[in-house]
């Protein structure tokens, strides 16, 4: 059988056997693996975090909300929302201002130094997933999204959404 080079341990001395070097499952978690080192690594450079990258994202794609929709939308703690808030407005990144609809809540919105920063952190990304889909042509990497796009809906319209992890982007 063929063996896939990526099924190799990084920095292993050969190859696993066939069992392991085919299960999807085991090459999946060894992609996202180095898909989550290359993130942090480009993350950190721009001095950043992912959890940074998917508040911004989520504010820019999706509007101002609270701080419990934002932890809903990101898939962020709402224990930890409250530390990645707080750095990303001591950045002048987010404003965070009363809702009007509700005076007992803050509403969280982009500034614009966050949407300046935001499209530098797409260009960091960018370049991480250039370096990590290098080996697949436009098409081929069109179709992986589409893949595991499918792979992460739920199998039957009537069930609840498969957890969703804490966001990587990318």
């Amino acid at each position: 059988m063929n063996r896939p080079e990526a099924a190799a341990l990084p920095g292993g001395t050969g190859t696993p056997p066939d069992r392991l070097a085919q299960r999807a499952s085991r090459l999946l978690s060894q992609l996202a693996t180095r898909s989550d080192r290359l993130v942090n690594e480009g993350l950190a450079g721009a001095d950043a975090r992912k959890w940074h990258y998917a508040v911004l994202a989520s504010l820019a794609d999706q509007g101002p909300a609270s701080q419990a929709a934002l932890s809903g939308r990101t898939g962020i703690y709402r224990s930890d929302m409250v530390g990645v808030l707080k750095e990303l407005t001591g950045r002048g990144l987010v404003d965070r201002s009363p809702d009007p609809a509700d005076q007992r809540r803050n509403l969280v919105t982009l500034s614009p130094e966050g949407r300046r920063r935001l499209r530098r952190l797409d260009q960091v990304l960018d370049e991480v997933h250039d370096e990590l889909l290098a080996p697949l042509d436009p098409a081929e990497r069109d179709q992986l999204v589409d893949l595991l796009t499918r792979l992460l809906r739920p199998r039957h319209p009537d069930a609840p959404p498969s957890p969703q992890p804490p966001p990587v982007p990318g």
